[in-house]
């Protein structure tokens, strides 16, 4: 059995380190009314929650990037109703955090261990576990490793979840904000345990948890600079900074996830059961340019809705959106993306539906800086795609399909850091789609697309602008 041939593995790493930490130098406790206490000069930490009030901690220091350990023993006996929290969070309303949640339960049953990684202030990346030990019996160790590349979740030197840097796909990443640690204990039982069905028994209070051997390997975020050269941790080979999950490793990780795995956000297909197909260039980077064809299914008979969007340096809110006059299911219909340095229109079997001109002179951004390649997904999205998420996907009628044929790129293609274009932009094919731009025949037809099909323009949208509308809006 998988059992016993990881256990060797695991009794040798729960060994506790003899390390020992100075909470009295290094964190300060920031509420609880006495409620927390740090004892034997500086090497204990307890937390305690009664009916009025849980306490909590945080580090003195703030880090960017980091290695961060603690052991803990959590409230022992009926903990239900109880939440004990390790993680790193930023301040602010747009926030990264990196969260170890430990949910009380039930004399005898386990604790959920409850992992998140937010960043901007967007979550919703949670995966959940049960541990193989008791973890109110004794202490063990649980750290988060935080580099530029990957976040490690680790319990007593085994690996439980990875959260790799996946900003190439558009998956934000915490790495521009310092962090500091913050531990607390308190209640929350309308959710906790068994989604708010069993309460605290407060004749159980005080509850107590225990801490010890604090270590911060990391990068001090202090005066607005870091501790690590370069500001990121570059030259620190070897370290955790540039540390991975070997092959061994994941196979420990992999082997905690399939037998103590008890909710992971990428399987909930109920939670994010997203359908809708999508065609654009992007390029790579948290600054990223992009523009976009997407197209929101609908019900049976209803048309699509295509969704068009301009991104410069990761800054979009340049929506416009359209109904279309045919039924893009019946046949292959043609859609077109043409970019020069002037402008950017969208066609549809040759009729132009919208143009973004470059309008840098107003002050507007342009995409015009970085090489971008075309892609095209289908994917789930019920939860906005259609009438803002109040239509769902009828998976009876999976698999949906989306099909492509007749792709023809003229380019200038990038490579090696150059175009292949004359004089690196295209300058000098006279007449070509690097100096198109709208006849007047074609703008009349666009003006009739979007009189008669367009039903959403951010030029328009007051509500959302009520400083004033973006100042391209206005440029002719």
């Amino acid at each position: 059995m998988a059992h016993s041939y990881f256990l060797p593995l695991f009794i040798s790493l729960i060994v506790i380190s003899s390390v020992s930490a100075n909470f009295q130098r290094d964190v300060e406790i920031t509420w609880g009314d006495g409620r927390g206490q740090i004892k034997n000069n500086g090497e204990l930490l307890t937390l305690s929650l009664d009916k009025s009030s849980g306490s909590g901690f945080q580090s003195k220091n703030e880090y960017l990037f980091g290695k961060i350990d603690m052991q803990m023993k959590l409230v022992p006996g009926n903990s239900a109703g109880t939440v004990t929290t390790l993680y790193l969070k930023s301040p602010g309303t747009t926030w990264d955090e990196i969260d170890f949640e430990f949910l009380g339960n039930l004399s005898g049953d386990p604790y959920t261990l409850h992992t998140n990684v937010y960043t901007q202030g967007k979550g919703d990346k949670e995966q959940q576990f049960k541990l193989w030990f008791d973890p109110t019996a004794d202490f063990h160790t649980y750290t988060i490793l935080w580099n530029p590349q990957r976040i490690i979740f680790t319990v007593d030197g085994t690996p439980i979840r990875e959260f790799k840097n996946m900003e190439s796909v558009g998956t934000l990443f915490p790495k521009n904000q310092p962090m500091r640690m913050y531990s607390s204990l308190w209640n929350a039982d309308d959710w906790a345990t068994r989604g708010g069905l069993v309460k605290t028994d407060w004749s159980k209070a005080p509850f107590t948890a225990s801490y010890r051997g604090f270590n911060q390997e990391a990068c001090v975020w202090s005066n607005g600079k870091s501790s690590c050269p370069n500001g990121s941790g570059q030259g620190t080979t070897g370290s955790w900074l540039s540390q991975e999950l070997d092959s061994t490793a994941q196979e420990r990780m992999r082997w905690v996830q399939k037998n103590y795995m008890i909710y992971n956000y990428c399987t909930d297909t109920k939670r994010f059961p997203q359908v809708y197909l999508f065609v654009k260039l992007k390029s790579p980077g948290t600054t990223w340019d992009e523009i976009d064809f997407e197209f929101l299914g609908n019900l049976s008979g209803d048309p699509y809705t295509l969704h068009t969007n301009v991104y410069t340096q990761g800054k979009g809110d340049k929506e416009q959106q359209f109904k279309l006059w045919f039924d893009p299911t019946a046949d292959f219909h043609t859609y077109t993306i043409l970019w020069n340095p002037q402008r950017i229109i969208f066609t549809v079997d040759g009729t132009p539906i919208r143009e973004f001109k470059n309008m840098e002179s107003v002050g507007t951004l342009f995409p015009k800086n970085q090489p971008m390649r075309m892609y095209s997904s289908l994917w789930n999205a019920d939860d906005w795609a259609t009438r803002g998420g109040l239509v769902k996907t009828d998976w009876s009628k999976a698999p949906f399909t989306a099909s492509y044929r007749g792709f023809n790129q003229e380019a200038c293609v990038w490579s090696n850091g150059k175009s292949s274009c004359p004089n690196g932009s295209g300058q000098g094919t006279t007449g070509s789609w690097l100096s198109q731009e709208l006849d007047s025949t074609a703008q009349e037809r666009m003006r009739w697309v979007q009189k008669n099909y367009m039903i959403y323009n951010y030029c328009t949208d007051t509500k959302r602008f009520p400083q004033g509308l973006p100042k391209e809006c206005f440029a002719a």
